[in-house]
């Protein structure tokens, strides 16, 4: 097939499908069209039309679970579990952007506070901020499309909509259900390419408004700086999670969280357990009950229901992390469990005392992998923690409310948890990272204040 895009499943490598690739033409094409489906002002959804298409795609995707979860599992190694779960949350989060219209407003502003300001009606309403540029990541490639491309058909904001070329078939499937319960297709459009120039483009046309981007922090904060004046942009990286394990917590209770936010999804989550800073008094308890777990961990063919940890994403990214751990090997690092499954799929490892400055220590690993650190001080521990240029979710288990808050207090992240991994995530609540791990904030609810503008109107209403 002529300009087709080869999809793999990434467990086995076995090819799916051919998906046709747009190039420099169609790009044009959908973006004169989402263009002109937003300066036609008369032709807006109105919320009610907006709520009964998300509402309709939701029940439309009820009733096709089954092949999205499949298609989930083969095209993006999540396993068979995970995936019905990341199902579910689609569902959800299309009935949550419905509902989030019936409080969706502006507000008055209050008047008469001046002599000048006697005798008017001032309040905002919202509008729709215009085009919008989605591109997205493969980890959850159904569920962050959702992200992308709910809240901009909530906001009424026609959407350009790039998957990853590694996984593109969930979206393709999501925006033909769009379809299917109305909307029309000038307001949600794809652009499949692996084509960077191509993506790029659509990134910085000064017709797009917003652009909403999922992926690595090299490539957004590159694209921020190519976009046109007054394009605002949203971008979700990732980080190097960590997780205190306070010296008042009991071993036993934790494991299970922690190995669930490490290994989930073979560690492809921008909020993946990553650096666990244990107190020095638990470290052999941890480390062992760690182990015990980690060694339990079912690895293989996502599809199996049984299956825990799946393949990454390609070859070339067992290799990547099989390296940073052979790196942390060669300075002296304990390493438990690891080696390889498959071509793709490496078995999960935990990292004891790795260096500051190895690669796991310092950089996103996105693998399945833990490193483990010890220490004496709670504050240390802390410090050891905002090290990084990176700042999203992190995490303190703790029995002591003193220490919890403390910690909680002193993090420097978006969100902290408290006796929880930092994996853990509702589609409703903010979303965002710090510093170089993003910009923005995500969040059905608030990427709809995202993709919306405030409009104020004031009424003189002198006799």
């Amino acid at each position: 097939m002529p300009n087709a895009l080869k999809v793999f499943q990434a467990f086995d490598r076995a090819l799916i499908s051919e998906v046709p690739t747009d190039d420099s033409a169609s790009l044009e094409r959908k973006l004169a069209a989402a263009a002109g489906a937003f300066a036609d002002r008369d032709g807006w959804l109105a919320p009610h039309a907006r709520i009964s298409i998300l509402r309709k795609t939701a029940v439309l995707l009820e009733g096709r679970r089954d092949e999205f979860e499949k298609t989930i599992a083969r095209e993006g190694g999540k396993p068979l579990a995970d995936a019905i779960v990341e199902v579910t949350r689609a569902i959800d989060g299309l009935v949550d952007a419905a509902d989030e219209l019936r409080n969706f407003a502006g507000r008055e502003i209050p008047m008469g506070l001046t002599a000048a300001s006697a005798h008017r009606l001032a309040f905002t309403t919202k509008e729709p901020i215009g085009v919008v540029a989605a591109i997205s990541a493969f980890n959850h490639p159904l569920n962050l499309i959702i992200h992308q491309v709910a809240p901009a058909v909530a906001v009424g904001c026609p959407v350009i909509v790039k998957p990853a070329a590694t996984t593109p078939i969930s979206c393709l499937k999501l925006v033909s259900l769009f379809w299917e319960a109305g909307l029309d297709e000038a307001w949600c459009q794809t652009l499949v390419t692996d084509d960077n120039e191509l993506a790029e483009r659509l990134a910085t046309d000064s017709r797009v408004a917003f652009l909403s981007f999922i992926g690595s922090a090299r490539v957004g904060w590159y694209l921020k700086s190519k976009l046109p004046p007054g394009t605002r942009c949203a971008l979700e990286h990732g980080g190097a999670a960590p997780v205190i394990v306070d010296r008042s917590a009991n071993p036993a209770d934790i494991i299970e969280p922690i190995v669930k936010g490490g290994y989930y999804h073979a560690g492809q989550v921008c909020v993946s357990v990553q650096r666990i800073f244990v107190h020095q008094s638990l470290m052999t308890d941890f480390i062992e009950r760690l182990e015990a777990r980690v060694a339990q961990l079912r690895v293989g063919d996502p599809l199996l229901k049984e299956t825990e940890v799946g393949p990454l994403i390609l070859p070339r990214e067992t290799e990547r992390v099989s390296a940073w751990i052979d790196e942390a090997k060669a300075s002296g690092t304990r390493i438990i469990g690891g080696g390889r499954f498959s071509e793709t799929t490496l078995l999960p490892s935990v990292l004891v005392n790795p260096p500051a400055d190895a690669k796991v220590s310092k950089l996103e690993v996105f693998g399945p992998l833990t490193c483990v650190y010890g220490f004496t001080e709670l504050d240390d521990a802390i410090a050891l923690a905002n090290s990084l240029a990176y700042a999203f979710q992190s995490s303190i288990f703790s029995n002591d409310i003193k220490s919890a808050l403390h910690a909680a207090r002193r993090l420097d992240a978006s969100a902290v948890l408290i006796n929880d991994h930092t994996a853990f995530r509702t589609d409703w609540m903010p979303f965002t990272g710090r510093r170089q791990s993003g910009y923005g904030i995500g969040g059905i609810p608030w990427t709809m204040e995202e993709m919306s503008e405030d409009k104020m109107i004031v009424l003189n209403h002198v006799k």
